[in-house]
């Protein structure tokens, strides 16, 4: 008999990471002599980030942009494979009070984003450069997670928050937020990261942990039962379940194209949060 890995993986309490728990409940990663420790990051990326660095982390489900931003910046982990192949889709919101009513009006204006270096920065900064704004301009309020940001939309202290659509609409169908726009990731949005040591040291059982959640993503997404678990788990309505399950697609076992990280690099680098690129054999290691 094979002798248990156990391997702490973190990622975001939300719809798209429901496959891990799917399958650490029925015992799929048991069944490859595998111990999955998870532990829920409601603060996101940069968090995550963060616990990859100091060891906390074996393994994460992050955004694309946000791992490769940190990796260039010396986290000494490496992409294994990507997670969710689809765009996220961002909105971009107000209190629902606001005398905003287009994103045009919120050039330069308080962001709320969840820490430094996560998705909910970067993307601000995305977004701002589609509007052709000065990225640099914008101001930034860290507010933690989705919690925060309702506690600065309530306190006056930000302007617009953008979190995954799907996750607010709870709070848009309750009157507390309003969404004026969209922003969609122009690249993959999850990937699997691990650190290098755990890679060094468990690279097969990294390769079954990969191989395990590509196969329940699958089961998930065919599952005649998908919405109403996201419905039951995650508080949302029917029909924003169902839409939300026919836009995303979940990783099958391709591969992340050396296109797709060049782009998100030259992104980065055009929005000076990176000062230099890196080999993309750096930043992405198939298993």
């Amino acid at each position: 008999m094979s002798e248990f890995v156990t391997l702490s993986v973190g990622g975001v309490p939300e719809h798209f990471n429901l496959p891990w728990h799917l399958a650490i409940d029925n015992g799929s990663f048991e069944r490859e002599a595998l111990r999955i420790q998870w532990k829920d990051y409601p603060d996101g990326t940069g968090a995550m980030a963060r616990d990859l660095r100091s060891g906390v982390l074996d393994v994460a489900v992050l955004l694309t942009e946000g791992i490769v931003a940190d990796i260039c910046k010396g986290n000494p982990s490496i992409i294994l494979a990507p997670y969710v192949v689809s765009p996220l889709i961002w909105g971009i919101h107000v209190p629902a009070q606001s005398a905003f009513e287009a994103v045009e009006e919120l050039e330069g204006k308080r962001f709320a984003i969840s820490r430094y270096g996560s998705g909910s920065h970067l993307m601000a900064f995305v977004h701002a450069q589609k509007q052709g704004w000065n990225p640099t301009a914008l101001q930034l309020i860290p507010i933690v997670d989705m919690n925060g940001a309702r506690q600065a939309f309530r306190n006056a202290e930000a302007d617009a928050f953008m979190w995954e659509k799907t996750m607010t609409q709870p709070l848009v169908d309750s009157g507390e937020f309003r969404r004026v726009g969209e922003c969609p990731t122009p690249w993959p949005c999850f990937v699997i990261a691990a650190r290098k040591e755990v890679i060094e040291k468990h690279p097969e059982a990294l390769q079954k942990m990969v191989r395990v959640i590509n196969q329940a993503s699958l089961a998930f997404k065919n599952s005649r039962d998908a919405v109403t678990m996201v419905v039951n788990r995650f508080g949302i309505q029917p029909s924003d379940a169902s839409a939300w399950l026919a836009r995303t697609q979940w990783a099958t076992g391709e591969p992340l194209s050396q296109e797709t990280l060049q782009q998100v690099m030259q992104t980065l680098l055009s929005l000076q949060v990176i000062t230099q690129p890196m080999e993309t054999a750096d930043l992405y290691q198939a298993v």
